[in-house]
Parts: structure tokens; C-alpha cells; sequence
């Protein structure tokens, strides 16, 4: 199976409800989402790096595997829809237009540093 990372990127649209969007986010759509078959695992990160104007301040980080990334992606679809006409699915997410790429598939392999340099 093929390795990918899928990234998604995302904004709070109200600021006065931020812990209310990340219960949300990390204690229902993040585990809704994982039971999209592939995904191996999840991670929610936030910005270290404040900007001025920020935007995308938080990203969740999927690892999956699937031999048919066009399947995944309509069960992907499928999950999402469930969990909007179950009532699962929040307001405040601001997520990236459709036309910023989210799946990526590795084409390098690790690589550390060198031992002994500095």
C-alpha cells in the first residue's frame, strides 16, 4: 500500500468560541474521521510561529495507506457528508478552498542529519 500524509488546515471563524472548536475538532471530527478505512493515524498541531494576520493557525495531520486514492477519497467524501447530515459537523471550521492539495505522497526517503556535525 501507498503511504500518504493528508494536510488540513484550519481557522476558528469565531474567535470568542476557539475551545469550543477545538472540543469539537479533536473529540468528534477528527475521530469521525478516522473511520474513513486507510487512515492509520492523527495528529492536531497549532502555530509556534505568530504572524501578524494569521492565518490557518491550526492543522490536523492524517497518515493513511490505500492502493486507490480515488477510493479513499469518495469514502473521504461520503464520511464528511455523514457527519453534516448527522448534525456533526460545526460551524466554525474554516478550512482551505478546494484547490489547495491536502494529500501528499512521500517521494524522498528520510533522511537525519550527519553524525558529529554542527
Amino acid at each position: 500500500m501507498t503511504k500518504y500524509l493528508l494536510f488540513a488546515f484550519s481557522d476558528c471563524k469565531d474567535p470568542t468560541k476557539e475551545k469550543e472548536f477545538n472540543d469539537w475538532y479533536d473529540n468528534m471530527h477528527m475521530p469521525d474521521m478516522l473511520e474513513v478505512p486507510g487512515f492509520i493515524k492523527a495528529t492536531r498541531w497549532v502555530s509556534a510561529d505568530k504572524k501578524e494576520n494569521e492565518v490557518r493557525k491550526y492543522l490536523a495531520m492524517y497518515e493513511l495507506e490505500t492502493d486507490n486514492l480515488d477510493e479513499f477519497n469518495a469514502k473521504m467524501r461520503e464520511r464528511g457528508m455523514w457527519t453534516f447530515n448527522a448534525g456533526r459537523f460545526s460551524e466554525l471550521p474554516v478550512f482551505d478552498p478546494d484547490n489547495v492539495p491536502r494529500i501528499y505522497k512521500q517521494i524522498t526517503k528520510e533522511k537525519t542529519p550527519k553524525k558529529g556535525k554542527k
